[in-house]
């Protein structure tokens, strides 16, 4: 099984990214010379305008994908929320911003407060933990676009804020820099829609599994992790070229900040493979490749920073409750490597 048979086609959708941002760059010049200009294409963590006053705002916009699915199966919706947030929040830091502001927009085929309430501790949870203030949203009830039962989208948008020149882009990543890769908590929010169809087919969603521990439902439904306060403190305290939150595309996300130095990267050791990963495989009979490319294999976040950084990194996430790991290094070789394959 691979996750284009799945239904979602990850190559294609960078393409599609790509056809699309040239298209919006377009509107770049209604801003020239304006606060709010963009900085930067379209294509990073987030979009970036500047405030003409030495600071930047980081926006990005994002969503739990079909992670949803699993909560709705399993009449659960407390921890969405936190998925959300993270999405979103994580990929803001890695501009090197801070998260500041946080806009939800929940989509339902029918009102249920209940829902509503349980996906609301979430969110306020989940901002918590990223330091952001929740300042509006929108709760749209849409029951000719959303199937019922109970039919649901949740989507975020968050600000961060930045001055210009601690922007973190990758620009200033160098050749020999190491690869630092944080935890992940299981499966995030990425990869659901391949890793749905396969255990589905093995498993009840409440059915207990011995590998994991717990049941597949609870496994898929653990909450993305916020690396926002051990992430700021890196950059605050540490010399740090490059930051990748491993989300959709894993590890070949990496080139997003890669690509602005010219480098590459080579990742000569992953930490050992969680169970639900193990799983997924065995039973879905995926490819080492195309795991690696779907899931982000117990590694959440990346950090790029010279080799006399890497001891402070690794005591200042663990003191945070974050195990890390040295991944590997950064070459001139272009692209993104583990193993001799090439991921991105």
């Amino acid at each position: 099984m691979t996750y284009a048979r799945a239904g979602v086609d990850v190559s294609q959708v960078r393409k599609s990214h790509e056809a699309l941002a040239r298209l919006l760059e377009s509107t770049f010049k209604t801003r020239k010379g304006r606060v709010g200009h963009p900085i930067f294409p379209i294509g990073h963590y987030a979009g970036l305008v500047d405030l003409n006053d030495g600071r930047v705002l980081s926006l990005h916009t994002d969503n739990v994908g079909t992670k949803v699915i699993i909560a709705q199966l399993m009449r659960k919706y407390d921890t969405i929320g936190i998925d959300c947030v993270a999405m979103c929040a994580n990929d803001l830091i890695c501009t090197g911003a801070e998260p500041i502001s946080f806009l939800d927009y929940l989509a339902m085929a029918k009102h249920d407060r209940r829902i509503v309430n349980e996906i609301a501790v979430g969110l306020v949870e989940g901002a918590k933990q990223a330091g952001m203030a929740i300042v509006g949203g929108e709760t749209a009830i849409v029951p000719d676009l959303l199937s019922s039962d109970p039919g649901i989208d949740l989507v975020g948008m968050a600000a961060g804020i930045c001055r210009n020149k601690d922007l973190i882009l990758g620009n200033k990543i160098q050749n020999g820099d190491s690869l630092i890769g944080v935890a992940s908590s299981g499966i995030h929010s990425n990869g659901l829609t391949l890793a749905r169809k396969i255990l589905l087919k093995e498993y009840k969603l409440q059915e207990r599994v011995p590998e994991l521990g717990r049941s597949v439902g609870e496994e898929l439904l653990e909450p993305t992790l916020i690396y926002v306060k051990p992430v700021l403190e890196a950059i605050a305290n540490t010399q740090i070229h490059g930051l990748a939150h491993i989300t959709g595309g894993s590890f070949g996300k990496l080139e997003r900040i890669l690509g602005q130095a010219k480098l590459g990267a080579r990742i000569d050791q992953l930490p050992p493979t969680p169970p639900i990963f193990q799983l997924i495989q065995e039973k879905g009979h995926v490819t080492d490749l195309e795991m690696r490319r779907t899931f982000n294999m117990g590694v959440g976040f990346v950090l790029v920073c010279p080799d006399e950084e890497v001891t402070r990194v690794d005591r200042l996430f663990k003191r945070h409750g974050h195990p890390v790991f040295e991944l590997g290094r950064v070459q001139k070789k272009r692209g993104v490597w583990i193993e001799d394959a090439q991921i991105d």
